[in-house]
């Protein structure tokens, strides 16, 4: 048989085989509900990996979408948290810095000097410095002077060496070339209270082998040099030694101020003369005339 015949042959017997299923079908309606349960069932299993991938999707949107948003109120609440940290840290700084500034106004200068404060703006102390010193904002033109004593409300500091028109330097109390007559608070045995450099011990000078003079004794200025105020607390004593090819004691104290942490200091400037007090000036003016 030829090809032609047998492709009509088999087109013929598939359009009958179809009407006869096609009638039957009619007759009886079984491929239609075969279709119907089929039919679902395949879409089901097509359609419930795309549901799950889209459940998933949506999912890790929402997730993402969350985190995004939680990140970034997380980052909101860190730098509320920072700047709660560094706005209780200067509040901090302030609360010291008025506590300093609040026993300054409370001290009381001794009788015929003035006090005023000046903020510290630099130091040079240490083996770098040539000179143990410390800057200060204030200077000639707010009537600030060469020799005028600097003290705080615990002690002296020094006094003021070199002064410019808005600024001055300070000599502190531990520079190798500073000299302070002091008298014992107790014993009031005299003496030159003279620094060996930043943090090292002050050393008493010219204290007589005889003289009555203990460990931890307070140190007063003695007035004697005209610089500083009569009794002005200076330096405590830490140690008392004998020797025996010496003509006074060797003494070293320490002092009371820890000029390397200073921030605010006071300058002490003489004041109005009270009444009565003439003598004691005119005797102060012996002093320093009698040192010259």
């Amino acid at each position: 048989m030829k090809r032609p015949q047998k492709i009509a042959v088999a087109v013929v017997a598939g359009l009958f085989l179809y009407l006869s299923v096609f009638t039957w079908n009619l007759r009886t309606g079984y491929l239609d509900a075969l279709s119907s349960y089929t039919g679902l069932d395949i879409s089901g299993f097509i359609l419930r990996p795309g549901l799950w991938v889209s459940d998933k999707v949506v999912g890790f949107w929402d997730r993402y979408v969350y985190l995004v948003a939680l990140k970034q109120q997380n980052d909101i609440l860190r730098q509320e948290a920072s700047d709660l940290r560094r706005e209780n840290m200067l509040m901090a700084a302030r609360a010291r810095s008025a506590e300093r500034l609040e026993k300054l106004l409370d001290f009381k200068p001794p009788s015929g000097w003035e006090a005023g404060g000046a903020r510290v703006i630099a130091h040079r102390m240490g083996p770098a410095g040539v000179l143990d010193t410390l800057d200060v904002d204030r200077g000639s033109a707010s009537g600030v002077e060469p020799d005028m004593p600097v003290v705080t409300p615990n002690g002296v500091v020094g006094r003021v060496l070199v002064t410019g028109a808005t600024a001055s330097t300070v000599l502190l109390l531990t520079d190798a070339n500073s000299r302070i007559a002091v008298i014992g608070d107790q014993n009031r045995s005299p003496g030159m209270l003279s620094g060996q450099g930043y943090g090292r011990p002050l050393q008493l000078r010219f204290v007589n082998l005889n003289a009555v003079i203990d460990p931890g004794e307070l140190l007063l200025s003695s007035g004697l040099s005209g610089l500083y105020p009569k009794g002005v607390p200076v330096a405590r004593v830490t140690k008392v030694q004998r020797s025996d090819i010496s003509l006074f004691l060797t003494v070293e104290a320490r002092p009371l101020v820890d000029v390397g942490g200073l921030e605010e200091v006071l300058l002490l400037g003489r004041g109005p003369v009270p009444e009565g007090d003439g003598a004691a000036v005119d005797g102060e003016a012996a002093d320093r005339a009698a040192e010259q």
